[in-house]
């Protein structure tokens, strides 16, 4: 049976000798023959493990996660789906990084300056990419969720001052203590729909026109999907009762715009119910479409309202 000194295996197999001495000292490929003067040979066993460690870095596992799948009992094709899906997911943002970075290359000239802005921008919003990536959030958003979640970050420094944001987190440990106190009253009651209230204008502030769509995901995908909430010092009930008073807020909203049909200007309801949709779903398309299938099947809805809604619905 063939065996090997460390520099003999590194000769073999093209891995340095100092990195087969790193993968001893964290206990990921230790020589598994000892002689009895105290030398430690490399084995065909330990051989093969080497060639599978090689071949998962390769595929951009890192060193943790190799010892993991090297251990028993562990499902391998579940763990390469999941790295199939992060590589082609990481392929992708090289390939728009790539592309920011031909689109300015071909915007500026020998004669012009380099938007030096605009690239330190796009490398605060990549690293804030990769750091969310090992949040929740790179388990249950895409990369263009991402993408967009970075910026949203980023903006926060241009449109907060530290006071300003002292105060928002603070007005949020409010909300989030008065919800935890509240968990016995009925959510869809007048006080409950106020707490509900007081929380989609603090969201509103915070994530503003530009980002809620964002605002939605992130509620669906983070909050109510069970992944951001303990922080916060919210449960799961918490969060249902919270759901429950702003969905309330949303219908009493809409149940009194639809009392205005009939009685205001065509031109001024169709402003005011589209600053309504914006202000519930932004440009988020599945959640408009989500409210208009909530409405024509909402027994309370009268059916003068419901055709209103059907003619807006075919306009778009």
């Amino acid at each position: 049976m063939a065996q090997w000194y460390v520099k003999e295996l590194s000769k073999l197999t093209q891995v340095s000798v100092q990195t087969l001495h790193h993968y001893d000292r964290i206990g990921l490929l230790k020589p598994s023959v000892r002689l009895t003067n105290g030398y430690r040979l490399y084995s065909e066993k330990d051989l093969l493990k080497l060639q599978q460690i090689i071949a998962l870095k390769f595929f951009g596992f890192e060193l943790a996660k190799i010892k993991l799948l090297l251990c028993k009992d562990v499902d391998m094709i579940e763990h390469f789906t999941h790295q199939s899906h992060f590589l082609e997911e990481k392929a992708k943002s090289l390939i728009e990084a790539n592309q920011a970075l031909k689109n300015i290359i071909s915007d500026c000239d020998r004669d012009k300056s380099i938007p030096w802005e605009t690239i330190i921008h796009l490398i605060e919003v990549y690293r804030m990419m990769q750091e969310l990536e090992k949040t929740w959030a790179g388990k249950v958003l895409s990369q263009d969720e991402l993408k967009q979640y970075a910026n949203f970050m980023k903006s926060l420094k241009d449109r907060f001052t530290d006071t300003e944001k002292e105060r928002c987190e603070q007005d949020w440990r409010d909300i989030v203590e008065e919800v935890n106190a509240s968990l016995k009253i009925d959510p869809t009651s007048e006080q409950g729909m106020a707490l509900g209230k007081r929380c989609m204008d603090w969201v509103n502030h915070l994530y503003g026109k530009t980002y809620v769509g964002l605002r939605n995901t992130i509620w669906r995908k983070g909050f109510k999907g069970g992944h951001v909430g303990a922080e916060h010092h919210l449960t799961s009930e918490s969060i249902a009762w919270l759901s429950d008073a702003m969905n309330a807020y949303h219908k009493s909203r809409i149940y009194g715009f639809f009392e205005g049909i009939g009685r205001k200007p065509q031109k001024i309801l169709l402003k005011q119910w589209d600053e309504l949709l914006d202000d519930f779903c932004g440009d988020d398309i599945n959640a408009r479409e989500e409210i208009f299938d909530l409405i024509l099947k909402d027994d309370q809805v009268s059916e003068d309202a419901k055709n209103w809604v059907r003619k807006y619905i075919e306009k778009k």
